[in-house]
């Protein structure tokens, strides 16, 4: 299982609970599109979970922009993944930044808006916010093995609600 996070927004922890927290620990691998705000919340979620990969965000520390990369790719379950808080362009800007880096996802943030969108060849997916949603439904995203070799994502508020599911298969 894949665990998705963005925009923690936190001065003092991860602020993972419910679904989210049992998420982060379970998962084989987490993602995570920036914007810890502070380096506690950044070494929160490191130390819950085993495989994390992470990115910095705008609003993030000095401290935590000098620890993480601004994009990064993530290979897991057979999937590439391509991670970013934000790219200039929108929703095109996002999909050249994946088809740049052979991605079968690109995971971004800073909108605290749980949201998916295919593509003609990559999937763009933001998480949301499990812990900072400003005004939107608090989000984030799991991806489990599928039947025909690619993944089941389900975006899910903290509780493990249901929000949207769909699809990612490699290129």
């Amino acid at each position: 299982m894949i665990a998705i996070f963005s925009d923690t927004h936190s001065p003092q922890g991860h602020e993972l609970e419910g679904e989210a927290l049992t998420a982060a620990c379970e998962a084989d691998v987490v993602v995570h599109a920036g914007d810890f705000t502070s380096e506690a919340a950044l070494e929160a979620f490191q130390a819950e979970c085993d495989r994390f990969f992470a990115v910095h965000g705008n609003a993030d520390s000095a401290a935590v922009r000098d620890r993480l990369p601004t994009a990064r790719v993530v290979e897991a379950n057979g999937i590439r993944i391509a991670v970013t808080h934000r790219q200039d362009g929108g929703e095109t800007g996002l999909a050249m930044f994946g088809r740049s880096r052979g991605a079968d996802l690109v995971v971004f943030g800073h909108s605290h808006r749980p949201t998916v969108v295919e593509t003609d060849d990559v999937t763009l997916l933001n998480p949301g916010s499990h812990a900072d949603p400003r005004g939107n439904r608090p989000g984030f995203a799991v991806l489990k093995d599928g039947d025909d070799g690619g993944l089941d994502g389900t975006i899910q508020r903290p509780d493990g609600t249901p929000i949207e599911s769909f699809e990612v298969r490699p290129a």
